[in-house]
């Protein structure tokens, strides 16, 4: 029997999966300190919290970073990508921010060159020896791949937003079913900043979360926590 071609939505579910081996469960992304300061009590809030995330903090430009590093990867600039990953990692604003991207960043590249190799990944994959940040690596892994880069950039943030949606189950007085109802007030949200980051120039970067980015330092040292951002 011949080989099947495994279609790109696929791929990307295997890959953005909470079993995919990067320690995602590991972190909130502030999310853990904002309930402790009380910004996050409830659904209403959760969703409030999580819409000023994605519109106005690190998914935009994680979705921007990525669709560039899957083009880079595609036509085989390897300085583009060291250029990109500088960039990602150092819009990180604390450290353990940094931690999370970059730890996932290099888990999904190790995981990936492993039970998904090719030629273009490996070879794009020499360019990124240390530290990866996680949209860097999962642009290139997809670029490299050759699926398709909006389908990519929506799976990338609706994974994201699942990502704190658990958190918040964990952390927060928020259950499964108001848990599942923010992630289909998102998606459609999700789905417009796809569309917006394909297109986009790196001149497009930027944030504007400062009380996420100051409580992720506050986080560092809250006396009870279950995360590791």
């Amino acid at each position: 029997m011949p080989p099947v071609e495994i279609p790109d939505a696929l791929r990307l579910m295997a890959w953005l999966s909470p079993g995919y081996p990067v320690g995602a469960y590991a972190y909130s992304h502030g999310l853990e300190w904002a309930v402790e300061a009380g910004d996050i009590r409830d659904e209403a809030s959760l969703l409030d919290w999580l819409k000023d995330v994605c519109a106005h903090g690190s998914l935009r430009n994680d979705l921007i970073v990525s669709r560039h590093a899957h083009r880079a990867a595609r036509a085989g600039h390897g300085d583009m990508l060291v250029e990109l990953n500088d960039l990602a990692l150092a819009l990180a604003p604390s450290r353990e921010l940094h931690l999370e991207t970059s730890q996932q960043g290099r888990s999904f590249l190790d995981a990936t060159l492993g039970a998904w190799p090719c030629a273009a990944l490996s070879a794009a994959a020499m360019h990124l020896p240390g530290p990866v940040a996680y949209p860097v690596a999962v642009g290139t892994a997809a670029g490299a791949h050759g699926l398709a880069p909006g389908l990519t950039l929506a799976a990338y943030g609706l994974a994201f937003v699942q990502n704190l949606v658990s958190a918040a189950l964990r952390a927060a007085p928020v259950g499964q079913a108001a848990g599942t109802r923010v992630v289909a007030a998102l998606t459609p949200r999700l789905a417009t900043l796809a569309a917006e980051a394909e297109f986009a120039d790196l001149d497009a970067l930027g944030a504007a979360t400062l009380r996420l980015d100051l409580g992720s330092f506050r986080h560092e040292t809250q006396y009870s926590r279950i995360f590791r951002s």
